[in-house]
């Protein structure tokens, strides 16, 4: 992979978008995992699009909500970590797009509206942006990885 160039004002931009986005994984997984009776049984069961049958599966059946909410935890904090590390944060912001398209697409928001734009659609394209930009190998501990492998090959 070629090396990428960015200008400054480019690279500030990549880097804050990435903490902030970072930021909202870490908090909401930690907020989640904090909160002794969360479950995304609630949300789960509100599902009213694709896949709404599974998502009203998942939260009938208390040992996959179990799992599901294990994942949606784990992986909302390993997602913001990664992000605002700089470590694995491609794999990272593409997991959270993954987190988010789900949402999205459990309870979108053009089912009660005309609008098919919501929060979890600009947040998702938001990943999108990190996942194709790298910022991690200006600064972040990819830089780093990405530096010793480098010196070893």
């Amino acid at each position: 992979m070629k090396s990428e160039k960015y200008i400054k004002i480019q690279t500030i931009v990549l880097i804050l978008l990435r903490l902030v986005i970072g930021y909202h994984f870490l908090y909401e997984g930690i907020d989640k995992l904090l909160s002794p009776n969360w479950t995304s049984a609630g949300f789960l069961a509100q599902a009213n699009w694709l896949f709404s049958d599974m998502f009203h599966f998942i939260a009938d059946s208390p040992s996959l909500l179990t799992v599901v909410d294990f994942i949606n935890i784990w992986g909302q904090i390993l997602v913001g970590l990664g992000l605002i590390l700089g470590l694995f944060s491609t794999c990272a912001a593409w997991v959270g797009t993954l987190l988010i398209f789900l949402y999205y697409v459990a309870i979108p928001p053009f089912v009660d509206g005309p609008s098919f734009i919501d929060k979890n659609l600009f947040e998702l394209f938001a990943l999108l942006v990190l996942a194709v930009f790298p910022s991690s190998r200006i600064i972040g501990i990819d830089l780093l990885i990405h530096a010793t492998k480098k010196q070893k090959s």
